[in-house]
């Protein structure tokens, strides 16, 4: 399996190879240059088995340079990490919830972020690197933990973390800056998630800070899901749940299924179109997002337009308005040429219309919806009260989108709605949903909310109590490669 930059280039690299570059040197994302395909003998296959299995399965398609992806895939999935069951689909209402929240940082980054170290770790044995790896990392929350849980402590790799200082939720911000590890950064920047993914792409295609690093013996790699490491894990779990639905008898070996995700970035739903492209039989895909509706235009419209007031939400994961993933899929419709001139607008003017043929086809498989804040609110309350399942505020935003697709087209084709997040992650939002409040700090809501729902709070959220930040540097956007370059002096 080889692969070629979205935007034109062709170096026709390695599994291996793109892994450790992260990003094109055209600035464009890795794709690979064919899909593999799969049927229904291949997914029966992966139904008696366990997730690391189906893993190991699933990305030895795509990763088949590597000769121990069962090993990979064994320590990534680990109970220790995930507990017995990774990924698993439960029942609510009329819907498949795919939760996807239980490892060791709460949220769905997880799934992809043990397994993308390991795999970069490799990666720099099989290409016989002479030197590190920086990585670097924009996050609007669950990313930049979940790297700094994967990477913490690796030999040979240094990771910093960039978050809009007011932008994520006092937990996640605890949880990256009370992060443990000798090779780890965290670093606020005064600006939004957009203003850190900018400043970490323009760090990426700047030829004079790649020689500055390359003097310093080190080379830039990214565990965003612009890198094809993060984004190939992500693909197992939409098939994974296909096989649970079949031994639940919730649908027959090849039967169709609707997909909802809450998404900001475009890379967790576009991994599910892999899996479509790949031969798994998904109808419909349900693109949810919150106020930041930007996608939800896009699908209606066939113009992207990020020149809008930028909200934030409850559900700040997904407070999101330069959609990285998108690239991809206009890649697979559209070809090279075309996408690269969409990006050079995109960055130029902020704004970019695709083709009326282009259009239909997105309009054809996606349905675009978002999720206000009232509704966000009352659909946690509702679920919870009617079928005792307490979902976050992301979560919730696909939930509301899920239903009003269902609403509007009567297909009730079976749905998986992708559940990406721990309620407790978001307490304060998900209490304020049943009328309460908290006096005191975060921590106070989480006890309040355990309290409203007699539900169980995860592990990695209730060691939290009681620790320090190690990390409370807050920057302007214009200072990240300054700081980037600081680190890396440190040794």
């Amino acid at each position: 399996m080889y692969y070629s930059s979205t935007r034109g280039e062709k170096k026709h690299l390695t599994s291996a190879q793109v892994i450790k570059k992260g990003i094109a040197d055209d600035g464009g994302l890795y794709m690979p240059e064919m899909i593999p395909q799969i049927d229904n003998d291949f997914i029966s296959s992966l139904c008696n088995l366990d997730y690391k299995s189906r893993a190991e399965k699933v990305l030895s398609l795509f990763l088949d340079d590597y000769q121990n992806l069962a090993q990979l895939c064994e320590k990534a999935y680990s109970e220790k990490n995930f507990g017995e069951n990774p990924a698993p689909v439960k029942q609510a209402g009329d819907y498949s919830f795919l939760e996807l929240w239980h490892g060791p940082t709460c949220a769905f980054k997880d799934m992809a972020l043990q397994f993308m170290p390991l795999a970069l770790s490799e990666s720099l044995k099989m290409t016989q690197s002479d030197k590190d790896a920086c990585i670097l990392v924009a996050t609007s929350g669950d990313t930049g933990k979940a790297a700094l849980e994967g990477y913490k402590n690796l030999d040979k790799i240094k990771i910093m973390v960039f978050y809009p200082s007011d932008g994520v939720s006092k937990i996640q911000k605890l949880q990256m800056s009370s992060q443990e590890g000798d090779n780890v950064n965290v670093c606020a920047i005064k600006g939004n998630f957009d203003d850190a993914q900018s400043g970490v792409k323009k760090i990426f295609g700047d030829k004079t800070y790649a020689q500055k690093a390359d003097r310093a013996g080190y080379f830039f790699s990214s565990a965003n899901s612009i890198n094809w490491g993060r984004l190939a894990p992500q693909i197992v779990y939409y098939i994974s749940a296909y096989c649970d639905l079949v031994n639940n008898k919730k649908i027959n070996l090849g039967d169709p299924v609707n997909v909802c995700v809450p998404t900001g970035n475009f890379g967790n739903i576009f991994a599910a179109y892999i899996a479509k492209e790949m031969g798994l039989n998904i109808g419909k895909f349900v693109c949810a997002s919150n106020k930041n509706n930007i996608l939800t235009d896009f699908i209606k419209t066939g113009v992207y337009d990020r020149n809008r007031p930028f909200y934030q939400t409850v559900s700040p994961s997904m407070d999101i308005l330069i959609s990285s993933n998108l690239e991809r899929l206009l890649y697979l419709l559209d070809g090279s040429e075309q996408t690269a001139q969409n990006m050079k607008l995109l960055n130029e003017n902020g704004v970019y219309k695709i083709s009326d043929q282009t259009h239909a086809k997105i309009e054809k498989m996606f349905y675009g919806a978002y999720c206000d804040e009232d509704n966000t609110r009352n659909t946690i309350q509702k679920y919870f009260e009617d079928y005792s399942y307490l979902m976050d505020t992301h979560t919730a935003v696909a939930t509301y989108c899920a239903e009003q697709y269902r609403k509007n087209t009567c297909d009730n084709t079976e749905m998986i709605i992708v559940s990406t997040a721990s309620p407790y992650k978001f307490a304060a939002d998900v209490l304020s949903s049943f009328g309460k409040s908290s006096q005191g700090d975060e921590f106070s809501a989480i006890d309040a909310l355990k309290e409203q729902t007699s539900t169980q709070v995860p592990a990695p959220i209730a060691e939290l109590c009681g620790k320090s930040a190690r990390f409370n540097t807050v920057v302007n956007k214009e200072e990240m490669a300054e700081q980037v370059f600081e680190f890396l002096k440190r040794g």
